[in-house]
């Protein structure tokens, strides 16, 4: 959002599209690649907006080194409201329904049930145990791949 802010209205959804490349890449080099052609379009034209993204750019390519399977939930904006959103959505329609233990039971049996659509992190050990991805794919050590 910082980078349309910078950039005129006529301009926002070529550079939106722009950014949408970047992060929707497939490899780390092909978001690179995107990288660097939003730069060089608008570097020219809008210098605040090539701006913003090139001092954040390690930090923007990072989402890279996370497993393919994160990327989903990692791209998510706000994990924690769509995961309440059904318990938000029965509770909504039965105010006063119900009383204070019924609705607490409500809300615990709508959680238990909402939890089996969530994403399960199979791999999240690997993630906290700094074990390096390239491409959504564990890396392995070229003396690993020997056997």
């Amino acid at each position: 959002m910082n980078v349309l802010n910078c950039s005129p209205k006529l301009s926002q959804p070529k550079a939106k599209d722009a950014i949408h490349n970047i992060w929707q890449s497939e490899t780390k080099v092909d978001a690179e690649k995107a990288f660097n052609l939003f730069i060089e379009t608008y570097e020219s034209k809008y210098p605040n907006a090539a701006l913003c993204p090139q001092k954040d750019r390690t930090e923007l390519m990072a989402f890279f080194d996370f497993l393919a399977q994160h990327r989903q939930s990692i791209r998510t904006s706000n994990p924690i409201k769509s995961a309440f959103a059904t318990i938000r959505l029965r509770t909504k329609r039965s105010k006063g329904c119900l009383s204070c233990d019924g609705m607490l039971h409500m809300m615990f049996k709508l959680g238990i049930y909402a939890e089996q659509n969530w994403l399960k992190f199979d791999y999240i050990a690997k993630v906290i145990t700094s074990v390096m991805f390239k491409d959504g794919i564990e890396a392995t050590k070229p003396n690993q791949i020997a056997a």
